[in-house]
């Protein structure tokens, strides 16, 4: 029977994954000899900037058959700039392939992939590359393996050798029972470790060597299932892009039933409309489009197919509406994504429409959401949100290649957050002629890391349930910015209390301008707190840079755990805030002379040490920002007229303060 799999390829920039990419796919008869990233002709780097700068920067899949396995697998970059790109895969992997440098050994970002492998709950194996190079070693890098990650990790590249028999079976009950039985442990059964994540075979070699390829691709072989899948049609979206031609491409991963070309796909969308009470609006709406085509791609080239099975990786033409990370059919919730950018930039465009160069970076953010593209209407400025230099220089390049437009960017911002210290109630009020709107809300903080939530106490009594749901929808639609420093708020939950419409007079628009408005008088009245982005760093030194590295990272407001000590280099593990540690890579090749490596990535955001001087510095009025006022509108004598948000209480129509 063929096993049909997903698999994704992961690992650390230069580590040889793509490289092993192209050797897999040579010993499965795709392609006639393997190419090289250096030489800018490996089968998966299609695009004309990876084979410029050497390295992956959008994963694409490719299609070889081993044996009895019919594989997809899919290349990821390796660059922690474009890390987002790489965890979007990871939602529709069946298997992962992590590589590790034999020469580098588990690096920070490598830990990175691990610890995200494990929260999508992705079985694993384990390549370690390049043990042809000087100062590899095998042993080390399986015994971090085990330490580090899992003492499941063991050596299957010649199977499953005798003398680790009993500690494999000491990871399952029943697989010590027929190992008790039989003195061996089956195939079908470490295969099923591998599926429950207990198991993470290890093979070794060097992939431009095609050392340990062989044994590899056996592996999966051996030690796989095929998915079981549903007959109700579901899918996931792990990618939007453009052809060479302009249409649109939507990536996607078919978990259940059939999808047949010419089908429809329904999207829910916000609506924004408000209607009068009983209109039956809820405040979304759904979208049908229809697939003109379903390609399977290996590589750049591809084939139509007019139907996509279940377990399939396909692109699909016709649907504009579609995101990354969405969930069609049964797979009705959407991925949050873990990674994200924490850098901000604003965009020159000298002699340029920035209409135009706006127009074409929403291309770019449809591909890629977490570029968060955004027009400032007071600053006539374009800000969008990147990882690193990196991910920046390529944009400026996709501008060039694809819009023919050359801009530049300013020196990137942080991208700071703000929560609340205690509950608030804050309350918005929306009546010019002939419109009508009072909404209350109780803002309350959550965990750090949480995120914002959302909820509803109001009696249907007190206000018809569609308006509710009008609410609930315009407090999920927009990034609601705090008052500090007018940075995206976080960590709280915000709950509707109580609201009031007119079955006469409130109109579309009306719930949505005092729902903001009461998010915004609330944050005024608030202790707010601001938070800013750390890392999580590793760094690896010679010994006698670790003085200089320790000093540096105390000044830095950082912290870290006791040194590493491996041989005459030394690894310092801590955390210390992105506006310290963003240039210090540069920093540390200078003082190690190149023997230094640093590696950085989000870990969460948490309070500001000197807030007071940020916000000062940064100069932000709340009360000057128009387009996220705090203030209400009343009417009297038949004209509206402008309170001040300190002033509300003393004009609002229903009662507050009764929850607080």
């Amino acid at each position: 029977m063929v096993k049909r799999i997903v698999a994704g390829m992961l690992a650390h920039v230069d580590a040889g994954k793509t490289t092993l990419s192209e050797a897999m796919l040579y010993r499965g008869g795709e392609i006639r000899r393997p190419g090289r990233v250096d030489h800018g002709d490996a089968y998966l780097d299609t695009n004309d900037l990876e084979r410029q700068r050497g390295i992956t920067i959008f994963s694409k899949p490719a299609r070889l058959a081993y044996r009895d396995v019919e594989l997809t697998l899919i290349d990821t970059p390796g660059h922690v700039d474009f890390s987002a790109e790489m965890e979007r895969v990871l939602s529709v992997l069946d298997y992962a392939l992590l590589v590790v440098d034999a020469t580098a050994g588990l690096e920070g970002y490598v830990d990175t992939l691990w610890r995200l492998l494990a929260g999508y709950e992705v079985p694993t194996f384990i390549f370690v590359n390049k043990l042809d190079a000087p100062g590899a070693d095998a042993v080390r890098i399986l015994q971090s393996c085990k330490q580090r990650w899992s003492p499941g990790c063991f050596d299957l590249s010649r199977g499953l050798e005798h003398g680790d028999m009993e500690d494999v079976a000491l990871l399952d009950e029943d697989v010590m029972d027929e190992y008790l039985k039989t003195e061996g442990i089956s195939d079908e059964s470490l295969a099923r470790l591998v599926a429950e994540r207990r198991l993470f075979p290890c093979f070794l070699g060097s992939a431009l060597r095609l050392d340990g390829v062989d044994a590899l691709m056996e592996g999966l072989e051996r030690y796989t299932f095929s998915p079981g899948y549903g007959r109700e049609f579901g899918a996931r979206v792990f990618k939007v892009s453009h052809d060479d031609k302009g249409a649109r491409l939507t990536w996607l991963k078919v978990t259940g039933g059939d999808l047949p070309v010419k089908s429809s796909v329904i999207t829910d969308l916000c609506n924004g409309s408000e209607g009068q009470s009983g209109s039956g609006k809820t405040g979304y709406r759904q979208i049908s489009e229809t697939i003109d085509q379903l390609r399977l791609y290996s590589g750049a080239a591809y084939r139509l197919t007019d139907c996509a099975q279940a377990g399939s990786v396909v692109a699909a033409t016709g649907l504009d509406l579609t995101h990354p990370g969405q969930g069609l059919g049964c797979e009705r919730k959407d991925l949050e994504p873990v990674l994200e950018p924490v850098l901000t930039y604003a965009v020159t465009a000298e002699g340029l429409d920035p209409h135009q160069v706006l127009k074409a970076l929403r291309i770019l953010e449809d591909e890629d959401p977490l570029l968060h593209v955004v027009w400032q209407e007071q600053l006539q400025e374009i800000h969008l949100r990147l990882m690193g230099q990196v991910q920046l220089e390529v944009i400026q390049e996709e501008l060039e290649r694809r819009f023919g437009m050359q801009v530049s960017f300013s020196q990137g911002g942080i991208l700071y957050r703000e929560t609340i210290a205690t509950p608030v109630e804050g309350v918005g009020h929306f009546e010019p002629l002939r419109h009508y709107a009072e909404v209350h809300l109780l803002l309350e903080p959550t965990g750090p890391g949480s995120g914002l939530s959302f909820a509803s106490t109001c009696s249907l009594d007190r206000l018809d349930g569609n308006w509710q749901r009008l609410i609930m929808t315009h407090l999920a639609e927009k990034e609601h910015l705090g008052v500090l420093t007018g940075s995206p708020i976080t960590d709280m939950r915000i709950t509707l209390l109580d609201g009031r419409g007119h079955i006469k007079h409130t109109e579309g628009g009306d719930f949505r301008q005092a729902t903001y408005r009461a998010v915004r008088q609330g944050l005024m009245k608030a202790s707010s707190i601001l938070l800013e982005p750390w890392y999580h760093f590793r760094l690896t030194i010679p010994q006698a840079n670790l003085g200089r590295a320790m000093s540096d990272i105390y000044r830095m407001k950082g912290n870290f755990a006791e040194p590493q000590a491996d041989g005459d280099t030394v690894e310092l593990e801590g955390d210390a805030p992105v506006s310290q540690m963003r240039d210090y890579a540069i920093e540390v090749s200078t003082y190690s002379h190149g023997r230094g490596h640093l590696v950085c990535f989000f870990s969460g955001y948490r309070p500001c040490q000197d807030q007071d001087a940020l916000v000062d510095s940064i100069g932000y009025d709340p009360e000057s920002d128009l387009e996220n006022t705090p203030d209400s509108v009343f009417c009297a004598h038949g004209a509206g007229y402008p309170v001040k948000w300190n002033k509300v209480e003393d004009f609002m129509h229903l009662p507050g303060g009764r929850y607080i």
